[in-house]
């Protein structure tokens, strides 16, 4: 049990960390696109150096056929960014955030076809409640929140898709160790996001004040780099019941971060959609965690 102990505190921490991303989002005036390759860069020059300085060298010759799939799989996380940014600049956090922890039900209903699992009665009312707590959120079909609020709703969902595109690549990639692999994919990252932003709007820090440029240092560095190495560090050492407890702290500080920090507003409904989306998947997690 002690043994264990720092590593679900080193868990915890980046998932708590991971919670507070939007509060220091919402500070920076750069497009999603732009924030998403910052984020790429910063963290992959600081993983980089921490893999260097711990002498953990990437064996680039070994790698063969896993390179198209970190390729792609770090493409679309670089998309998955910038999908979840553009959600919290139309909808509230807590609603973006939740919205977003629809991915693991889009996996529950990939697999099946991907790798001919089968769905169990467990898995389908996963998919049913969770469904359900995506319409509660969305407000019954009430759209006095606007369209902005609607569109803010299908940003977190394209960006689950995209992440939930993430986890099923990672699947095919074998024999490549966790931090090397996120680093390899927030090189790709960068790679795609980088010609992309050049020639759609640019890459300008013009608009960036002092405080912009401390609130991305803290995305690349702190939210992203820091948070990464910590998480891969740790997960090796927990078991996967503990280790699907412990990300749940991301969505919960987020909500408790747009309601309180914020001062974004959250409904009953919205509150019980949550509680069905993050329930239901933690409920099949814990069942099928290896």
């Amino acid at each position: 049990m002690r043994s264990s102990l720092k590593p679900r505190l080193m868990i915890a921490l980046s998932m708590c960390i991971f919670g507070t991303i939007a509060i220091f989002v919402r500070n920076i005036p750069l497009s999603s696109a732009q924030l998403s390759l910052s984020r790429a860069v910063i963290a992959a020059v600081l993983i980089g150096l921490y893999l260097l300085v711990g002498g953990k060298r990437i064996a680039f010759r070994g790698l063969g056929r896993q390179l198209p799939a970190l390729l792609v799989s770090g493409a679309a996380l670089g998309i998955n960014w910038i999908l979840l940014f553009e959600a919290y600049k139309y909808t509230t956090v807590s609603v973006a955030t939740l919205s977003y922890y629809f991915a693991p039900v889009i996996i529950i209903l990939t697999c099946p076809l991907l790798f001919k699992e089968k769905m169990g009665v467990k898995q389908w009312l996963c998919f049913v409640m969770s469904t359900l707590g995506i319409v509660l959120i969305t407000g019954l079909g009430d759209i006095s929140g606007g369209s902005s609020h609607i569109k803010g709703i299908a940003f977190g969902l394209a960006a689950a898709c995209f992440y939930a595109f993430v986890v099923i690549s990672n699947k095919f990639i074998k024999g490549v160790d966790g931090i090397q692999r996120t680093f390899l994919q927030f090189v790709a990252a960068a790679i795609v996001l980088a010609p992309y932003v050049h020639l759609t709007e640019g890459f300008s820090l013009a608009a960036m004040d002092a405080r912009g440029f401390v609130f991305l240092g803290v995305v690349g560095l702190i939210h992203t780099g820091v948070c990464y190495c910590l998480y891969f560090s740790a997960l090796k050492d927990v078991s996967g019941q503990e280790a699907a407890i412990l990300s749940y702290a991301d969505p919960l500080v987020a909500v408790l971060a747009s309601v309180f920090v914020l001062g974004e507003a959250i409904s009953l409904p919205q509150i019980i959609g949550g509680v069905l989306i993050l329930g239901f998947t933690l409920w099949n997690e814990l069942g099928n965690a290896k």
